[in-house]
């Protein structure tokens, strides 16, 4: 009954709920444009000729679908994702970049800026890369494409790159108007489409003796479960340091005096970096792409980058711990954190305030977010070899889960700030609403 009560609450208060509605209507126009389809594209012959495996059967993943369906959104999101990667590793190593990362709420908006003009030149060359794959594409001697390339190239990548820049814009406005990051969301919807998919797929190969057994859908079901489960223990776990306050008299008034906590969360940086990661691994398939008649580059994507393969797995393994770091230190910086604590009159017990009290939060920082970057590199490599053991649909790999479960707690908690802002009680918590402020 709780629960029920606080999904009501949701409604009750106006500005969230036009937030929600907005949210689920960008929701909508992007999949029914994730179903247009590309001019010049026969999507019967396509759907034969696209095997849906391998990095491209990722990225259609990513995509949700609309790769496979050479749809205007065939690029989806990604080519944003690349452009802000490479703002933000650029940052660390260019001042001039770095400088206007420093600038606050002004450099923010000037380096987005920079990221859209990135994303159009990313979105051209893979739009290019997309249509020329395509362009050689053919099923039982038809072609994919039904009209010259001369005409067909150019419109694509019109196509394919004004889509991507209609994504990135319902991002933004999810982000700007709705509830959540509008980015991850707009992943998030993708992925959930493919879930039903999936599902029949399996039930089918149940029922046609096809596919997997009832044991080991049960033993698929209980992994998914469990990953799952281990997935939000992981992300809402915290470190919490202890933080003194002396007390403060002011006139009549007694200030301060308390002890309270500094919370280090294990994944600072949420499924980031594994939406980074990803992201790094889809070039070597763009690049295959974009030139289509080298032939050791092919080999190479087939051979060694084929998701749940030894070096595939070891590599996106890597990037995904990389970033794990990298992100944590963009969002977390505790020279800042230290700063803070000691203008407050705030100290760490056994801890000298300044340089020392940041070496120890910088310590505890990189100790637990080891343990939790090898975490998720670990479910979003495992469950891929176990796909290609049991030849489960890759539609349940550890990527997508992570992504998932990663997103929707993130938007659950802004949710949350929303109910308990105006005095209700958040999922949370036991109880009934406590007011209404609305």
């Amino acid at each position: 009954m709780a629960f029920l009560e606080t999904v009501g609450s949701i409604f009750r208060i106006e500005e969230l709920r036009k937030k929600i509605f907005f949210t689920l209507a960008l929701f909508v126009v992007y999949r029914i444009g994730g179903h247009l389809p590309t001019p010049g594209v026969d999507a019967t012959v396509l759907s034969q000729a696209f095997s849906g495996g391998g990095l491209l059967g990722m990225f259609d993943l990513f995509a949700g679908g609309a790769f496979a369906k050479a749809s205007i959104f065939a690029l989806g999101i990604m080519p944003y994702i690349s452009a802000s990667i490479m703002f933000q590793l650029l940052g660390s190593v260019i001042p001039a970049i770095k400088k206007i990362q420093e600038e606050g709420e002004e450099g923010r908006k000037k380096l987005n800026q920079y990221t859209r003009y990135l994303t159009v030149v990313i979105a051209t060359l893979q739009a290019y890369g997309t249509a020329t794959f395509l362009n050689t594409l053919n099923a039982g001697g038809q072609n994919v494409v039904t009209m010259s390339s001369a005409a067909f190239i150019p419109l694509t990548v019109l196509t394919f790159t004004a889509g991507t820049i209609f994504v990135m814009w319902l991002g933004e406005q999810i982000t700007a108007r709705g509830i959540g990051n509008g980015i991850s969301l707009i992943i998030f919807i993708g992925i959930i489409a493919r879930f039903p998919e999936g599902v029949v797929e399996v039930v089918q190969g149940v029922y046609q003796g096809t596919g997997l057994g009832l044991v080991e859908v049960a033993i698929m079901v209980a992994a998914m479960i469990s990953v799952i489960a281990a997935v939000i223990l992981i992300t809402r776990a915290q470190r919490r340091i202890p933080v003194q306050y002396p007390r403060k008299v002011i006139g009549r008034k007694v200030y301060g005096g308390q002890t309270t906590h500094l919370p280090l969360s294990v994944n600072s940086a949420g499924v980031i970096p594994i939406i980074f990661a990803q992201s790094v691994m889809f070039l070597p398939a763009t690049a295959q792409q974009m030139f289509p008649e080298t032939l050791w580059l092919g080999n190479f994507v087939q051979d060694w980058l084929n998701p749940g393969g030894f070096l595939y797995s070891i590599i996106y393994g890597l990037i995904i711990m990389f970033f794990g770091f990298f992100y944590t230190a963009i969002v977390f910086n505790p020279q800042d954190v230290s700063e803070n604590i000691r203008k407050n009159g705030g100290f760490i017990p056994g801890i000298r305030p300044g340089k020392r009290t940041a070496e120890y939060i910088e310590r505890v920082l990189t100790r637990i977010t080891l343990p939790g970057a090898i975490f998720f590199a670990l479910i979003a490599i495992l469950p891929w070899v176990l796909i290609n053991q049991m030849g489960i649909n890759f539609f349940f790999g550890g990527t997508g889960l992570l992504i998932v479960v990663g997103v929707a707690l993130d938007t659950l908690q802004q949710i949350e700030s929303h109910l308990l802002m105006r005095h209700y009680d958040g999922f949370m918590k036991k109880g009934r609403i406590r007011g209404r402020s609305y």
